[in-house]
């Protein structure tokens, strides 16, 4: 099974260090980053089935286009008052989850769940 990676754009160091600090049981490489254009390089550069996403750092019309851009792969959306109303317009724009920033748990589970190549080595 191909090692999975993930990318993380939080505005919150501390948030971005607990997920970091979950996530590292899951995948073998996490690569925290601070703008949309750093999300967009390493991305390119690394790749990773999964990119967990500060929908304060990166609007939706970001989300959208990295959606379109890298198909397959799996974007979970956070926000430190995430909705329903933008649970349903980021679901909309091409994110898989959306989770409350501080929800560590729920972030971690949604990149799991979600994650397209942990699915086909699941289902092979």
């Amino acid at each position: 099974m191909k090692p999975l990676s993930v990318v993380l754009l939080q505005t919150d160091a501390g948030t971005s260090r607990a997920l970091a600090s979950s996530l590292c049981h899951h995948f073998h490489a996490i690569f925290s980053v601070r703008s949309v254009k750093d999300l967009r390089e390493a991305i390119l550069k690394h790749r990773p089935e999964v990119a967990v996403v500060d929908m304060e750092v990166a609007p939706l019309s970001e989300v959208q286009a990295i959606s379109r851009e890298f198909t397959g792969m799996c974007i979970v959306c956070t926000h430190r008052l995430a909705d329903d109303q933008m649970w349903t317009a980021a679901l909309t724009a091409g994110a898989t989850d959306v989770c409350p920033s501080r929800d560590t748990r729920a972030i971690v589970t949604s990149t799991l769940r979600y994650s397209p190549s942990r699915a086909r080595s699941v289902a092979a």
